[in-house]
């Protein structure tokens, strides 16, 4: 049992030992380019080609909705037929293989 204790004490000194001879060099973090979203043509585009779906936080109620044809997206949307529409876009996402519709209401 002592010898086994010794070889860990010694095994965890050679790696004390290692890492004390890293330079560790801080390059900064890398930032992808911020996204200037202005319209829901805009919008959708960004996320057909994410894949991943988050509302844009333009200060109106949004809608986003998915499906087979543009159609189909844009009555998907969230509060859609029940909102009067101000801004709407549809794109096709490569990622998802569906059509993704971003609609802004009033």
């Amino acid at each position: 049992m002592r010898s086994i204790l010794l070889a860990l004490t010694f095994v965890a000194g050679l790696a004390s030992a290692a890492a004390a001879d890293v330079t560790v060099i801080d390059r900064g973090v890398m930032r992808r380019p911020a996204v200037v979203v202005t319209s829901a043509q805009d919008h959708a585009v960004f996320l057909a080609g994410r894949g991943a779906f988050h509302h844009s936080s333009c200060g109106q109620c949004e809608g986003i909705g998915t499906g087979s044809t543009p159609d189909a997206a844009r009555r998907n949307c969230c509060f859609f037929g029940t909102r009067r529409i101000v801004d709407e876009g549809v794109a096709w996402s490569p990622v998802r293989r569906r059509w993704i519709a971003v609609i802004r209401y009033q």
